[in-house]
Order: structure tokens, then C-alpha cells, then sequence
């Protein structure tokens, strides 16, 4: 029987793509998930990334419940051990991090949750994969660039890696990360930026989605 951990690997991997966000307005977030499970995402990363994190992320599940059975949401900026409780008690299906926390990794490989890391450098992928991390979320992208995937990818030969941060809506520069060997791109203010949340812009939001959602199945 496969796990509900390979599960959700398997649908970001299908996707290509892990959008996020964080935004204060609940209803605001409710409208940002269901134009994005309208466009077609089945797999979202809400961010804990304000005061608003934890009620808005319950609100979510409720909605998530009632209308997108099939979409698995996940929360992500978890750094602590209480951080990570708090969200898997509001029924996360996954966690992802910017950082390594061994103790977060303890939490979640002990309930058999996938847990996404962030790393930076060769040396935390190589502490990310003693915690059993099965993806890794090289960040920040921007930074780092393709190239540092294309060079690394042979020290981790088997390892998936889904750059975030600096990632575009643009066929040549999404071909460029696929290419240099990454499973999947995460997808923030790029896709979600600060206009179509203070504007309302969701029309342009679903239209850039479903753009990004094509772009990224060609250039796999």
C-alpha cells in the first residue's frame, strides 16, 4: 500500500509546481485556494508567515473539506517543534521548511508526514538526507541559480530537488531549472503576487496559473 507520504510526493511530482503564499485575510486566502484548485492545483503550500497563519490555515481545512476533497494542503515556515504540532493538530498533510530542524523532521517522519527542508548548501542536503527527507527545497533559488543544481545533482545521484524563490512564469526559465535536473519548482510571489491579493486580481491569477501549470508539463 503506498503511504499518504508517497501520495503527496507523487502529486507535487505530477504537478510540477508547489504554489504558496501567505496572506492576513481569511477570506482573501479562501479566494486565492479555490481560483488556484480552480485552475487546477491538487497540491498547495499555505505559509506561516503572520499572526493569521494558524486560524486562517484551520479555515482552509474547513474548505478544503467541504469542497476539494482531492486537493492535499500542506503549511509551510515551520522552524519550530511547536510550529509543527500546531499545524499537524489543524491537520496539515505536510510540512515544508525553510531550514533543517532535525527535531521537526523527528515530529514528522515519527507520524510518517512528508517533511520538505530547505537547504543551501551540499553539506545541510547531506544532513537533510540523514533525516530521511525524500524532496529538498533548494532556497533560496534566486541566489543559488540553476548551475548549483547542475553541479550537484551527481553528489545526490536519486535525490529530488524543488528550487523556491526567483522561479518565473517563463517557458526559457522554467526549461533551464527542469533541465538542470530539478523535479519541481515552488512558486510564491511570482505566481501570488502582492497586487493580486490587495486587488483582488484572481481572473489574472487563475489565467497565470493555468500558464504556469502548461509551462512547466513542457518543459518536464
Amino acid at each position: 500500500m503506498i503511504s499518504n507520504k508517497h501520495k503527496i510526493l507523487d502529486a507535487i511530482l505530477e504537478q510540477g509546481m508547489l504554489p504558496l503564499f501567505y496572506q492576513d485575510s481569511e477570506a482573501g486566502s479562501v479566494e486565492i485556494l479555490r481560483t488556484l484548485y480552480k485552475a487546477g492545483v491538487r497540491v498547495f503550500e499555505y505559509t506561516n508567515r503572520g499572526k493569521s497563519a494558524l486560524p486562517n490555515f484551520k479555515k482552509l481545512k474547513e474548505v478544503r473539506d467541504a469542497e476539494m476533497p482531492d486537493l492535499y494542503l500542506g503549511i509551510g515556515t515551520i522552524k519550530t517543534p511547536a510550529d509543527a504540532n500546531a499545524f499537524i493538530e489543524a491537520g496539515t498533510d505536510f510540512i515544508v521548511a525553510p531550514i533543517i530542524n532535525p527535531a521537526v523532521a523527528e515530529i514528522a517522519n515519527k507520524i510518517g508526514m512528508l517533511w520538505i527542508p530547505g537547504c543551501m548548501t551540499p553539506t545541510e542536503i547531506s544532513v537533510a538526507q540523514e533525516h530521511k527527507a525524500m524532496l529538498i527545497k533548494i532556497f533560496p533559488a534566486n541566489i543559488l541559480g540553476p548551475e548549483f543544481i547542475s553541479s550537484i545533482k551527481d553528489l545526490f545521484a536519486g535525490q529530488l530537488f524543488m528550487p523556491t524563490g526567483g522561479v518565473e512564469i517563463n517557458a526559457d526559465n522554467l526549461k533551464t531549472w527542469f533541465k538542470a535536473g530539478v523535479c519541481a519548482v515552488g512558486m510564491g510571489s511570482k505566481l501570488i503576487s502582492k497586487d493580486v491579493m490587495s486587488k483582488e486580481l484572481y481572473e489574472e491569477l487563475f489565467d497565470n496559473t493555468k500558464l504556469a501549470l502548461d509551462l512547466i508539463q513542457q518543459s518536464k
